[in-house]
């Protein structure tokens, strides 16, 4: 697979911590050069499966278009990844994830009731509505096109993946069973027992109790067991006071506390973890969850396979630390790298 990216020399940060970059191995092309592009073409005529991530038009002005990548290689899967889609009004306005999300209806059911939508990071748009469905995308592609002998071009739009995320929402609103205004649901913090609490210590805690059965742990497990307005069904019109109610028990205890009348209860109960915290956790580290790679902290790679197992990446490297290697492996000799490095199509070492 090749990945077509913007090439930034002032990277704020080291970028051999750069996770998003680790176990791959780059060349930096100026494709301003057409000996430049011409590399870019023999590579893609070798691979499965192609990303970028331009503003539409950028690599058909470069001579790298789908039309012509595909003629070079009827195979490949061409992933194109923007926020608004390779058509559209905004198609070639400027947006972040904010942006994205907001459009698609996603951000507006991120907040507390009565409260300003607030962003999810950038996980929503950039990495599950984009990240992940373009790669569910190629995916898809590479199936078909093994199967048919065709590639072809996958639009991964974060506005559409962020939209299709909501799905649930969609179809519980056309069953009647999603209301508004944000934050009075049983899934977006308006139920009591689905929401994140602060404890005495400042930290918090996060409720997931809805079933009958975890509902009923939980409540022994925050002595309510008695208290008649805690018992299922609630009502709710009440669960505004109840959450009131709820907040005020919970800021009783510290976290720790919690923890340990919560530690054997099937309650759907979680401390909220830092990433620092997270990392260690004892859940995670049996799970093996995070890896340490060259002294950097970072998430292993998930899902895992049980036949062919998963292979433990390697730290992110230089922009052009691989690039003699690579050309050598693609057909090129020394001398020709040399040519290529002389007239500029290759960046400056690092």
């Amino acid at each position: 697979m090749i990945c077509l990216r913007r090439f930034t020399p002032a990277y704020p940060g080291d970028p051999t911590k750069d996770v998003l970059n680790r176990s791959r191995r780059s060349i930096a092309l100026d494709l301003k050069k057409p000996e430049a592009v011409e590399v870019a073409k023999h590579i893609a005529s070798t691979c499965d499966a192609l990303i970028e991530g331009f503003r539409p038009g950028v690599m058909e002005r470069l001579g790298l278009g789908p039309d012509t990548l595909l003629t070079l290689n009827p195979r490949l899967v061409y992933g194109r990844m923007t926020g608004w889609g390779q058509t559209g009004p905004l198609a070639n306005f400027a947006g972040h994830d904010i942006n994205y999300i907001s459009l698609s209806g996603a951000l507006h059911s991120c907040r507390q009731a009565g409260e300003k939508p607030t962003p999810p990071v950038n996980m929503l748009g950039d990495f599950g509505g984009g990240g992940m469905l373009l790669a569910f995308g190629i995916v898809a592609g590479l199936l078909s096109a093994r199967s048919t002998g065709r590639g072809q071009v996958v639009d991964a739009a974060m506005t559409d993946g962020s939209a299709l995320l909501t799905s649930m929402m969609w179809a519980m609103r056309g069953q009647g069973r999603w209301y508004e205004p944000p934050g009075t649901n049983h899934l977006d913090t308006g139920a009591p027992f689905y929401d994140v609490y602060e404890t005495a210590d400042g930290e918090f805690i996060a409720l997931g109790a809805l079933e009958s059965e975890f509902h009923v742990e939980a409540l022994r497990g925050l002595g309510l067991t008695e208290d008649p307005e805690f018992t299922p069904p609630l009502d709710r019109l009440r669960w505004p006071a109840l959450k009131k109610k709820l907040a005020q028990l919970i800021k009783t205890h510290t976290r720790a506390q919690w923890c340990t009348e919560f530690e054997r209860r099937d309650a759907c109960f979680t401390p909220v973890l830092s990433l620092d915290e997270a990392s260690s956790n004892a859940h995670n580290c049996a799970r093996g969850t995070f890896v340490e790679i060259d002294g950097a902290v970072q998430p292993a790679p998930a899902p895992r396979f049980a036949r062919s197992g998963t292979v433990t990446p390697h730290a992110p490297r230089l922009n052009d630390q691989d690039e003699d290697q690579v050309l050598l492996e693609l057909g090129y000799d020394p001398v020709r790298i040399r040519q290529l490095r002389e007239v500029g199509a290759l960046r400056a070492r690092s």
